[in-house]
């Protein structure tokens, strides 16, 4: 059945499911199982991409085995694994989750809705749905989270409440019309400040955050990742001279 949904000789696509990696071999073959029962089990004509930034353990051999077509960034970085997996999609929605096991993969069926009504954008939100104990990190959750989140809904007029969901949908044409260029964790920003400034159709969904099933520590580092946040979301408001 996973075959016969990833076979590349299908003619069109309605969904691409995209996971970011780097070095998470423990984990991305559970994620790309449970994105292929989710096809299977809804019928959805889709495929499965690997955005690699440069694992250096097993993570793309497992992906590609497993079925999942994998593309290699040029360099490291979140936002250049996303890209460059994006602009090789073939579907005409976009879901991407991270790879580390952390999402609820069974929830990509209100995702897809959503996107198929006609949203631009589908936003998870983890504050609004389930974090589980250990999830989430205190300094995360209750400062670095909530304040860069407010520091982009004052500037951008955003309805969004959690900008660094790691699960969300889009449709090709808004990624096409985002004209995304960071290369960093800010890529998850720099989505919901594009939407905004054209006037995309945003929703949020509630959704459920578990600890990473990886025994490695997150790749995310608060204090770098937190200022790259902002000094874009600075650059981003003075080149367009206000908020929108």
């Amino acid at each position: 059945m996973a075959n016969a949904i990833l076979d590349p000789e299908l003619e069109s696509v309605e969904l691409s499911i995209i996971f970011p990696c780097l070095n998470e071999a423990e984990t991305i073959g559970d994620c790309i199982l449970l994105a292929q029962a989710f096809l299977a089990e809804n019928e959805v004509h889709g495929e499965i991409i690997v955005g690699d930034s440069g694992s250096s353990d097993t993570s793309r051999k497992v992906a590609a085995d497993l079925g999942a077509r994998v593309f290699v960034a040029p360099d490291r970085g979140y936002g250049l694994a996303l890209t460059t997996a994006m602009k090789q999609a073939r579907g005409r929605f976009f879901i991407m989750a991270d790879s580390d096991g952390s999402y609820d993969l069974g929830a990509l069926k209100e995702f897809l809705e959503n996107l198929r009504r006609g949203y631009d954008l589908v936003m998870g939100n983890r504050f609004s749905g389930t974090i589980h104990p250990r999830a989430m990190p205190w300094m995360n959750r209750y400062v670095g989270n909530p304040l860069l989140t407010s520091i982009g809904r004052l500037f951008f007029r955003t309805p969004v409440r959690d900008f660094h969901c790691g699960i969300r949908g889009l449709s090709r044409e808004a990624f096409e019309r985002f004209d995304l260029r960071s290369t960093g964790m800010e890529f998850a920003s720099e989505m919901v400040i594009k939407a905004s400034l054209v006037g995309a159709r945003v929703t949020e969904i509630p959704t459920v955050l578990k600890p990473a099933g990886r025994t490695k520590p997150s790749h995310l580092r608060p204090v770098r990742d937190g200022f790259r946040h902002i000094f874009l979301m600075l650059m981003i408001f003075m080149r367009v001279g206000h908020g929108k």
